[in-house]
């Protein structure tokens, strides 16, 4: 029988996508390798949200075609593309949209017997969820991600996500909630729920945003140490919302609220929610006394002004974020922000991301600092030949935040919570006795 890989570009929603339609293919009899060079058939399951995203996905598909594989492009970048795509690389044997993975065994039956290019890209993007796959975890480890929605009904100025992804959909509280028992059942420590926007959860088949009440559901399962919520929307981190993480203790008190601007004008021109954000943290931060805010923000955005800029600087300096991401602004066809003039130089927008990450250096080295000789809860990723234990705090989501080091002569296994003694702090990482 053929073996088959894949490569997986982009977030973790992504990442989900593949684990689904690794878990088709064993559910169906296909033999899995994670090693490409040994595989007949490459599935490459691409990104398209910026443009860097999308050459780190053409370079696997060149790749792959020169070493001589038969490929598959699933994901953003055919929905994107379309059959645009298709006269590019005629090489690819398949192309499959991202409301359209379910399909991925019946492709591969039809490429092992026809020659003819097969393509299963849908013009109206849906996305549903197959529940009747159980995922492939390509990592297995502490922790998992769990999609609880896809497609988003917000038109960001920058953002092609809804073209890619359709309208907001999503799961039913009951199959998520089985999904996190077999994950926690399996050793799962902790789960992260994602979504395009984890806040508008449920207002498609209850009505409203019901994310509060699926936690509440999550919090109840055994086994499960830690809960932790990803991508939510500032306009939708209502009172009751963050009252209801507060009072969960398997929650993390851990709030990702990616803001990408707080200039006013900034914010109308991305068309994001025109609220004034230091009010927003200022209220996180009272209702969840402990919490870790992660944010992101965009700089270059077209028309935005020194005057703006130095705006979002002073908001950084003060508000004293604990984790916070920048990104350059990245055009990209079909987005409002296309077309709209002036557009930022290259150089400033670099010059302004460089500005902005130099200042959270030096506020994230301070905030790590004051947690020396302090306690804090950790989850155990990974033992060391050296001895060291790398972790991360509740502060820390999976791949985007910081790490603690733990020097520590008592037995741990990955996925074990322990409070340990900080001793010491750079500016993203810690070090801790345990």
């Amino acid at each position: 029988m053929r073996q088959i890989a894949l490569i997986n570009h982009g977030c973790a929603k992504n990442l989900v996508d593949s684990e689904l339609m690794l878990g088709k293919l064993i559910k169906d009899g296909y033999k899995i390798t994670l090693d490409e060079t040994k595989a007949d058939i490459v599935i490459i399951n691409t990104c398209s949200f910026i443009h860097d995203a999308e050459k780190e996905s053409v370079k696997s598909i060149f790749d792959m075609i020169q070493a001589g594989k038969k490929i598959i492009i699933t994901g953003c970048l055919p929905q994107k593309y379309k059959k645009e795509l298709k006269e590019l690389i005629p090489e690819a044997a398949a192309f499959i949209g991202t409301s359209d993975i379910n399909k991925i065994s019946e492709v591969i039956k039809k490429i092992t017997k026809d020659k003819k290019t097969i393509y299963e890209v849908n013009e109206t993007v849906q996305y549903n969820y197959p529940e009747d796959i159980t995922r492939q975890q390509i990592t297995v480890g502490a922790s998992s991600y769990v999609k609880i929605a896809d497609g988003c009904d917000f038109n960001c100025g920058y953002c092609i996500i809804p073209q890619l992804r359709g309208p907001y959909k999503s799961r039913k509280i009951e199959n998520i909630v089985s999904e996190v028992k077999e994950l926690a059942k399996k050793g799962v420590s902790e789960v992260v729920l994602i979504a395009q926007d984890t806040t508008s959860y449920g207002k498609d088949i209850y009505g409203k945003p019901s994310l509060e009440k699926l936690l509440i559901e999550l919090n109840k399962i055994e086994n499960l140490n830690w809960i932790r919520i990803m991508y939510t929307y500032p306009s939708l981190l209502t009172d009751d919302l963050l009252k209801t993480i507060n009072s969960l203790e398997k929650v993390v008190k851990y709030i990702d609220v990616p803001l990408q601007h707080v200039s006013q004008n900034m914010l109308k021109a991305m068309n994001r929610p025109l609220i004034d954000n230091k009010a927003l943290i200022k209220k996180i931060r009272k209702l969840i006394p402990n919490a870790a805010i992660r944010t992101t923000f965009i700089t270059g955005y077209p028309t935005e002004t020194e005057e703006d800029f130095n705006e979002l600087y002073n908001f950084i300096k003060e508000m004293k974020i604990d984790r916070l991401g920048v990104f350059e602004f990245s055009k990209e066809k079909n987005t409002k922000a296309y077309s709209l003039k002036p557009q930022i130089s290259a150089k400033i927008k670099k010059q302004r991301k460089k500005i902005l990450m130099e200042l959270q250096q030096q506020i994230s080295k301070e905030i790590n600092s004051k947690l020396i000789g302090k306690k804090i809860d950790c989850i155990v990723e990974t033992i060391q030949e050296t001895g060291i234990v790398t972790a991360r705090s509740y502060k820390d989501a999976p791949e985007v935040d910081g790490l603690v080091y733990i020097n520590t002569t008592t037995p741990v296994i990955p996925g074990d919570i322990i409070t340990v003694k900080i001793t010491g702090a750079v500016e993203y990482d810690l070090i801790a006795n345990y």
